[in-house]
């Protein structure tokens, strides 16, 4: 277990804040209170100072202890666009997925994983067997990580052919009653219809009946009658 580096985030602590925190947060576990900025300039340091088999070691023995922080500052350890060999990392984030069980928790590990995306897109075929998944925050990540897909200003053919993709997971997921993976369509149909409005209207008209009236309202915030 990485102790000088938990003892780091640690030093850090607000009771009061981390009261609140597992208030709001309503999952189990312990909470530190150490604000987002404090975790980023640990995780930016560790970046810095460690070789990418300690980082990776680091990252993993901080996500076993299932402290909230911790868990944060191990994702944010492995979110950065070159690492080479990545083989490991990938490997790392994809052993988290059934361990998600928080939204934040989950979306610093999407973070991460959205770079090992855009690295080597073939990973896509190992994401469309999270959509069915029998845990529903697997099912979710799938669209959560694959965001920069819907944010991509100048697609090329096969990133068009990856969007169209995606799309037919969402379209499957939209009778899944969970607010999750409503919210998850939403904010990926949402973040699409900013570049490509034509393949996010046709989305919704042909799926947006089935979806729960707040995410159909949250898919077409930026579209335009």
């Amino acid at each position: 277990m990485p102790t000088e580096y938990l003892d780091q985030i640690r030093a850090h602590a607000d009771p009061d804040r981390a009261e609140g925190q597992a208030a709001y947060h309503k999952v189990p576990r312990t909470y530190l209170g150490v604000p987002n900025p404090v975790l980023n300039e640990l995780a930016t340091q560790w970046r810095r100072s460690l070789d990418l088999a300690d980082r990776v070691r680091v990252a993993d023995g901080l996500w076993r202890t299932d402290i909230f922080e911790a868990r944060i500052a191990a994702a944010k350890m492995l979110t950065q666009a070159r690492i080479r060999p990545d083989g490991a990392v990938w490997d790392l984030l994809q052993s988290w997925l059934p361990d998600f069980d928080s939204w934040a928790i989950a979306d610093h590990a999407c973070a991460a994983i959205q770079r090992r995306l855009a690295a080597d897109p073939e990973r896509l075929n190992a994401v469309e067997g999270w959509t069915r998944s029998d845990h529903m925050w697997t099912r979710r990540a799938a669209l959560v990580a694959t965001l920069p897909w819907a944010r991509m200003p100048h697609p090329k053919p096969q990133d068009i052919a990856a969007r169209d993709r995606i799309l037919g997971w969402a379209a499957a997921y939209v009778p899944d009653r969970d607010w999750f993976i409503q919210k998850a369509i939403a904010w990926w149909v949402r973040d699409l219809s900013r570049h490509d409005p034509a393949r996010a209207r046709a989305f919704l008209q042909a799926h947006g009946a089935g979806l729960k009236a707040f995410a159909r309202k949250e898919a077409a915030r930026h579209l335009t009658r």
